[in-house]
């Protein structure tokens, strides 16, 4: 569907052109469909029980979709007045509960046309700098009162996108940099895949966390990931894992699965639920190629009103977290039994539950650790890394998330060349309470 002159008056931002130019720097009009945008779509509408929802972009006469779930066939609307259009004039959520009695809405195509959409909700995609780019939104056709967690969800998802944009801005611009330098396409493929992990973790309040990636080789790209972020009732999601393949098709694997982790959270942080739904996209993103995989570790933080944290853990196919308890002692975390992401016709994962008291640390950890060989050519695994922190990091002064981190990269550099993976971290510790005073009465 192509745009026509518009025959409304078009109400516009008082900063247009500095909407326009950020719409032009994100580099995704007229991009090919995508996946990722295709799956936010598709959980806008199922969170709203809707027949139709987009991911949609503003250009300067035109609503041009990144992804549009039944709208079968339309990539490009005229910028009438109404919905998308007049949506990113606001700063929240933009709601029209019947369209047919809205002036606003009313003499809207799509409320007058064939599709006769009678609701509409969007929240805007907005940048750093206040820019609002475009939308998600749903449409329906019949009435609807949508509810304050349906539109909640609709900003996060917004704000999921944005953050999307903003991941791939920063990897067009990291290969175009690197490309002045090199011209190995491997090297390229590990400078994007350096983009896909965080550049730091977010601050958790009554928690400490550090996380590093280790490189094995400089010449072969690896599929390590890992992520730390905030869920809406005062929880934190995180997870690790490790795609199958090296190159430039584990970077972009590791794309797929992180971003895919993040977006199920939303809709479900139920940590079974979200290696599944990891599990169903893999599985439809690769059919009918090579099965495309991973091992995961995904894990939901809950406060707790002693200082200490409740921890749903779940694995597919991991490697067992390890926790360090308050005594010293290093216990395993043991999700045995969980089987590997995208591979298995009907996977089964496992979940289990523990506490972080203060003074207590959790470790989690690829298998490039592990499956290391020590000087006599035996492989470290978990028995020798649980010996290995028992005689360092659990006699330690430091008992912080640093602290921990810092001990497995010493081991690492000790086993220099028997490291032959690439090695994900992520250390997570919650502080002891500090020491009684001992000043005389």
């Amino acid at each position: 569907m192509t745009t026509s002159p518009l025959r409304v008056p078009l109400p516009r931002a008082s900063d247009e052109a500095r909407r326009l130019d950020a719409v032009r720097r994100y580099r995704v009009l007229d991009t090919p469909p995508d996946g990722a945008f295709d799956r936010i779509a598709g959980l806008a509408a199922r969170i709203f029980d809707a027949p139709m929802a987009t991911v949609s972009i503003v250009d300067t006469d035109r609503v041009w979709l990144k992804a549009a779930h039944g709208l079968t066939g339309v990539t490009q609307l005229r910028r009438d007045p109404g919905l998308c259009s007049s949506a990113i004039l606001h700063g929240e959520p933009y709601v029209v509960t019947d369209a047919t009695t809205d002036a606003r809405t009313h003499a809207h195509p799509l409320v007058r046309g064939d599709i006769g959409v009678r609701f509409y909700a969007a929240a805007p995609i907005t940048t750093a700098d206040g820019q609002r780019l475009g939308t998600v939104d749903v449409l329906d056709t019949r009435p609807r009162t949508p509810t304050d967690a349906q539109l909640d969800a609709l900003q996060d998802l917004a704000a999921l996108v944005m953050d999307e944009l903003e991941l791939r801005l920063s990897a067009i611009r990291t290969v175009a940099a690197e490309r002045e330098r090199r011209t190995e396409a491997e090297r390229l493929a590990r400078t994007l895949q350096r983009t896909l992990l965080p550049p730091a973790l977010p601050t958790v309040p009554g928690l400490e966390a550090a996380a590093a990636y280790h490189t094995a080789s400089s010449h072969e790209v690896g599929g390590d990931f890992y992520d730390l972020f905030p869920l809406d009732d005062g929880r934190w999601a995180f997870f690790l894992g490790d795609v199958c393949g090296k190159g430039a098709e584990a970077a972009a694997l590791t794309s797929l699965t992180r971003y895919t982790l993040r977006a199920a959270a939303i809709y479900d942080p139920d940590p079974c639920a979200a290696l599944s739904n990891l599990d169903s996209v893999l599985k439809g993103e690769y059919q009918g190629s090579d099965p495309r995989y991973c091992t995961a570790v995904f894990g939901v933080l809950q406060p707790l009103a002693d200082g200490s944290f409740s921890v749903a853990l779940a694995g597919g196919g991991h490697p067992s977290a390890l926790a360090v308890r308050a005594d010293g002692a290093v216990e395993p975390i043991s999700t045995v039994g969980g089987q590997l992401v995208g591979m298995l016709p009907d996977p089964q994962f496992v979940q289990t539950t523990t506490r972080l008291s203060p003074g207590e640390s959790l470790l989690l950890y690829t298998d490039g650790l592990t499956e290391a060989r020590t000087a006599d050519g035996s492989m470290l695994d978990e028995s020798g890394l649980t010996r290995y922190l028992l005689s360092t990091y659990a006699r330690a002064e430091d008992r912080s998330a640093d602290g921990l981190l810092a001990s497995v990269e010493a081991l690492l550099h000790r086993l220099g060349d028997g490291v032959s993976d690439d090695t994900a971290l992520l250390a997570l510790s919650v502080p002891a309470p500090p020491e009684p005073s001992q000043e005389k009465r």
